[in-house]
């Protein structure tokens, strides 16, 4: 049973009031923030300083990049094979090569080199090409110390650009562009526009780069984070960039209805694929590619790799399961974390198994592609439990690991994974509680169904692009009559019904409840239920009316 956390206990029948409360939810206290967060100042209007960089830090980067201009020294881009690093190296390769820097983007194969700075890499690149001296990282970086320590050893000066939680200290680099405020590719983009100066034509582009990695990476969408996207969605719909065309023709999105799910559930997944299954390497070559040609050939082998990354899923999840009910006798709904590893779990889609087993079992989870020496594991968390805080307690059976509250990623020695499962799950056991563990919906506050309308729906849109940190706002109406319910979708999985807060109310509102088909018997017309949806607008044949897709429906007392 999921527990409705109702954020405000405020009553309202205003939708001006309404909207204050969202406001509110949302930490926003003054008409300055109001005016900010509806109506996004544009990025390039924003100092650096404004997205948590440090000033100085930034002319440092500066200064060496323009030394290595000036010298024809060769210059690493070293990027990170998701979707954010892609986009990121993909924005600073360019920034770089219009700018007459000696550039070359790298991204690291996940299986053979791991995430980020790779020694063995670091001395091939220097060994093969004397001139490399500088190694900017784009979304990687912020945690490693002994590689930062090992690239100056071999003549390399390192600029950090990162997003990721630091540890204590940072490392010794050259310059670090660190924030937290927004995605990888977002400090990139930073980076970029500081020092380039003659190819300006370009930032309106990588800011719809930028508002890609920004939703692909969960960053929450306020703040700065929010203008990015804000502003970066519009260039997205609208760039002749060949990758994005491209990548739209083959997920089938029209691109000038781009939005953050187009970007999460569809774009995002195609970019991810090749880094989970092959390599990034061509992902970043899909953007950075001028033919629609070759973009259409590699946007068709990135989705034929998506098809087989997704059946991967499917066959893992099913064996991760039946490790969980295994391992908990069982009783998946016990308090705990969930730790599962084995030898067929492809390193590219843990995170992804670890995530499904979240959704299904409302637990922190761990998945672990389990190698003969080494093992790479994905954690992903739930809300109020920090899963890199887990990793730090488990430091010393790490080779590295690192990431963000809801989701992390180490490499660990394989024979020390029974240590490691066991120092993360005593540590679980004192801090996880009762409350991180029940599924919750958060409710905006109560209403009833007469402010449901029109105007409501519309004042809400202003709160879009949703996202992490400014989710699709959730209302509740208790004691709703239900005048009509039917099934609909295949194998009637979908529960479709027109609702009326009392028999008298002549409009019934439509309502349409993904997957809960199976509470069809459960209504009654005479019996009132409570509701949980957010509104929408549904046009169809130019005629506007609302919609609720309901979140949770409650029976009785319950």
């Amino acid at each position: 049973m999921k527990k409705w956390e109702l954020l405000s206990k405020k009553s309202t029948t205003s939708t001006t009031d309404i909207i204050k409360i969202l406001l509110e939810n949302r930490g926003i206290k003054t008409k300055v923030e109001e005016k900010e967060f509806l109506s996004p100042t544009h990025p390039d209007k924003l100092k650096t300083s404004d997205f948590g960089i440090n000033p100085k830090e930034l002319k440092k980067a500066i200064t060496r990049i323009e030394k290595a201009k000036k010298t024809g020294e060769k210059v690493i881009v070293w990027g990170d094979y998701d979707a954010d690093g892609i986009c990121g190296a993909a924005i600073l390769w360019e920034a770089l090569y219009y700018s007459g820097v000696n550039a070359l983007p790298f991204i690291p194969e996940r299986r053979t080199e791991g995430y980020g700075l790779n020694i063995a890499r670091m001395k091939q690149l220097k060994k093969e090409d004397p001139r490399v001296g500088l190694i900017i990282t784009v979304d990687n970086g912020i945690v490693a110390h002994e590689k930062v320590d090992t690239a100056k050893e071999l003549g390399l000066d390192v600029i950090i650009t990162d997003h990721h939680l630091p540890r204590e200290t940072k490392p010794k680099a050259y310059a670090i562009l660190h924030t937290t405020a927004i995605s990888g590719a977002g400090v990139a983009y930073l980076l970029a526009r500081e020092f380039t100066n003659l190819v300006t034509n370009h930032f309106n582009d990588w800011l719809g780069l930028v508002a890609l990695a920004t939703v692909a990476d969960m960053v929450p969408l306020i703040g700065p984070a929010r203008s990015l996207v804000f502003h970066g969605i519009p260039s997205l719909r609208t760039t002749v960039r060949p990758g994005i065309v491209a990548l739209c023709e083959i997920a089938r999105i029209p691109q000038e209805t781009i939005s953050t799910y187009e970007i999460g559930f569809l774009l995002a997944p195609r970019l991810n694929a090749a880094g989970r299954l092959e390599h990034a390497l061509e992902s970043l070559r899909l953007l950075c590619t001028k033919s629609i040609t070759k973009a259409r050939e590699r946007a068709f082998q990135l989705n034929e790799t998506n098809s087989a990354r997704q059946q991967m899923v499917v066959e893992s999840v099913f064996r991760a399961r039946e490790q969980v009910l295994k391992s908990d006798g069982g009783l998946p709904a016990q308090a705990g974390l969930i730790f599962v590893a084995h030898e067929s779990y492809h390193e590219g889609i843990v995170g992804l198994v670890a995530s499904r087993l979240v959704e299904e079992f409302g637990r922190p989870a761990i998945v672990v592609s389990k190698g003969d020496e080494f093992s790479r594991g994905s954690a992903r968390s739930v809300s109020g439990f920090n899963i890199v805080e887990l990793l730090d307690r488990a430091r010393e059976f790490l080779i590295e690991g690192g990431g963000h509250a809801m989701a992390a990623g180490f490499t660990v020695r394989t024979q020390h994974l029974e240590l490691l499962s066991q120092a993360f799950k005593n540590h679980a056991d004192g801090n996880l509680t009762d409350e991180h563990l029940t599924p919750k919906i958060r409710i905006e506050c109560e209403i009833p169904l007469s402010v449901v309308t029109l105007a409501l729906a519309q004042e809400v849109a202003k709160f879009v692009p949703f996202g992490i940190g400014n989710p699709e706002p959730v209302f509740a109406t208790r004691k709703v009559l239900v005048r009509d319910a039917r099934l609909v979708g295949s194998e009637n999985k979908h529960l479709k019904l027109q609702l009326t807060a009392n028999g008298l109310q002549t409009t019934a509102i439509n309502a349409i409840g993904f997957g809960m088909g199976n509470l069809y018997s459960k209504l009654s017309p005479d019996a009132p239920i409570d509701t949980a949806y957010t509104v929408v607008i549904d046009t169809w044949n130019g005629d506007r009316r609302i919609q609720l897709k309901l979140k949770d429906i409650k029976f009785g007392n319950l």
